[in-house]
C-alpha cells in the first residue's frame, strides 16, 4: 500500500503550526535559565559540556531547565519552501496565504547589520540561541551562514510565486553580507572559502558552498559577474577537496575529518544547484558529483532505506539524516534516476520508524531506544520541507 505522502505533510503541518511554529532545539541547552544564572556561562568547556548533556539526553531535560520554545529563522525559512513546494504543485491559494504569514515571521528574524544611514543595507539571519563548538562561540543572534542560506532561499522563492521585488532586494542585502562580512579563510585566483560566521575563519565545506550557492542565485538574476565567479570559486575548492573514494569530510580540519549522511547530502545538492546555474561548471562537476553519489547511496544508507549517520557507522539514526537525504535525493532525481526511488524509500522507512501519531517526528533511534523528543527545526521543518519536495519531485516525473 503506497503512502499518503500529502495527508503526512498536513498532519505534520497542521501541529506545528498549532505550537506557533516555535519549540525545542538540540542545541539550545545555553539557553537555559538555570545555567545562565551560574559562572559556568562564560567559559568554553563547562559551555560545550552542558550543551551536550542537554542534546544527547534521552529525555528531555528542557522544561526542567527552565529552556523556552522559540522561534528559529532557519525552521521558519524551510517551512515557507515547503509550503511554496505545496502551492506550485496544487496552487491551493491556502499554501500561498501560508507561505506568505510565514514570511513575515521570518522578516521579523532578520538582523539589519548596516552601520550607518550612508552604508549600503546588510541582513543576515542567526539562531536564537547561544551556540558553543570546539572551534569558537557564537552568542545568539551571530549572523550565521547556515540560515541566513536558507532564509535566501525562501525569499527567492517568494520572489518567483508573489513577484514582489522587497523579497529579492532582502536577499541582495544577504549577497552584501556575505561578501563583505564573512571572513575568507581561503582566497585564491581559483578557489575561495567563506566562514561560518563573521567571527571564526573556519572551514567548513558545505558551509560556503551555502554562501555561494546564494551568490549564484542572485548573480543570475540580476546578471552580477562578480557573484557568479565567486561562487564558482567555493565549488572550485570543494571539487578539490573530494576524497578519492568519492566522499567528502565535514572540513579540512583533523578534528572535521568525520564523513556524515546530511552534510554529504548538502554539498551533493549545492554542487548540483551551482553546476544548473553556472553552465562552466557542468563538465568540471560531473564525474565529481556521480561519485559522491555512489559513495553516498552505496555506504550511508542500509538496504531498506535507513540512513545511517556515518559512513562507518549507524547509529544514532537521525532524523535530519533522513530529511536532508530526501530533499537532495528528490532534487538529484534530475541528475540520476537512481534517486528518486531512493528518496521514496527514505521517506518511508522514515514515516513507518520515526513519525509521532500526533503529526511530528522524532529526533533519533539508538541501538536501544527512540529518543522521541519533537525538534522544530532538525526535526519537523525539515521533514516538512522533505515531504514536500518529494511530492513535488514526484508530481515532475
Amino acid at each position: 500500500m503506497s503512502t499518503n505522502f500529502k495527508t503526512i505533510y498536513q498532519e505534520l503541518f497542521d501541529y506545528c503550526e498549532s505550537e506557533n511554529f516555535a519549540g525545542f532545539d538540540p542545541f539550545d541547552g545555553l539557553n537555559s535559565k538555570i545555567f545562565q544564572a551560574t559562572p559556568l556561562k562564560v567559559f568554553t568547556i563547562p559551555r560545550l559540556v552542558w550543551l551536550q548533556m542537554v542534546k544527547r539526553s534521552p529525555k528531555n531535560l528542557r522544561p526542567f531547565l527552565k529552556i523556552e520554545k522559540g522561534i528559529n529563522a532557519k525552521g521558519i525559512a524551510l517551512f515557507v519552501s515547503a509550503e511554496l513546494s505545496r502551492f506550485r504543485v496544487t496552487q491551493n491559494e491556502k499554501h500561498k496565504e501560508s507561505a506568505k504569514n510565514l514570511l513575515d515571521i521570518l522578516d521579523k528574524q532578520k538582523f539589519n547589520l548596516s552601520k550607518t544611514k550612508n552604508q549600503k543595507s546588510k541582513s543576515a539571519f542567526g539562531y536564537n540561541f547561544d551556540w558553543q563548538s570546539r572551534a569558537f562561540f557564537a552568542p545568539k543572534g551571530t549572523p550565521t551562514i547556515v540560515p541566513t542560506a536558507f532564509a535566501s532561499f525562501a525569499y527567492l522563492e517568494a520572489y518567483e510565486v508573489f513577484e514582489d521585488e522587497s523579497y529579492l532586494e532582502t536577499v541582495k542585502e544577504i549577497c552584501c553580507f556575505i561578501v563583505e562580512d564573512l571572513n575568507r579563510p581561503i582566497d585564491t585566483e581559483t578557489e575561495l572559502c567563506f566562514s561560518y560566521t563573521p567571527i571564526d575563519k573556519s572551514v567548513i565545506f558545505n558551509a560556503s558552498l551555502l554562501a555561494g550557492e546564494v551568490l549564484a542565485s542572485v548573480g543570475e538574476i540580476t546578471k552580477n559577474e562578480s557573484y557568479l565567479n565567486l561562487a564558482e570559486k567555493t565549488a572550485n575548492f570543494v571539487l578539490r577537496h573530494q576524497k578519492e573514494n568519492g566522499s567528502w569530510a565535514y572540513g579540512s580540519k583533523l578534528r572535521h575529518a568525520w564523513i556524515d549522511n546530511f552534510h554529504t547530502a548538502y554539498i551533493l545538492l549545492s554542487l548540483f544547484r551551482l553546476q544548473k546555474i553556472n553552465p562552466s561548471l557542468r563538465d568540471k562537476t560531473k564525474v565529481v558529483i556521480e561519485t559522491g553519489l555512489n559513495f553516498w547511496l552505496e555506504n550511508l544508507f542500509l538496504e531498506d532505506g535507513t540512513p545511517k549517520y556515518f559512513d562507518k557507522q549507524t547509529f544514532p539514526i537521525d532524523i535530519h539524516s533522513a530529511a536532508a537525504a530526501i530533499v537532495a535525493l528528490s532534487e538529484l532525481s534530475e541528475f540520476e534516476k537512481r534517486c528518486l526511488p531512493q528518496a521514496e524509500k527514505v521517506a518511508n522507512w522514515t514515516i513507518e520508524n520515526m513519525r509521532d501519531e500526533r503529526g511530528f517526528f522524532y529526533y533519533q533511534k539508538t541501538k536501544s531506544r527512540t529518543i522521541k523528543t519533537s525538534f522544530i527545526r532538525w526535526s519537523n521543518a525539515w521533514m516538512a520541507f522533505a515531504i514536500a519536495k518529494l511530492l513535488e519531485c514526484k508530481t515532475e516525473k
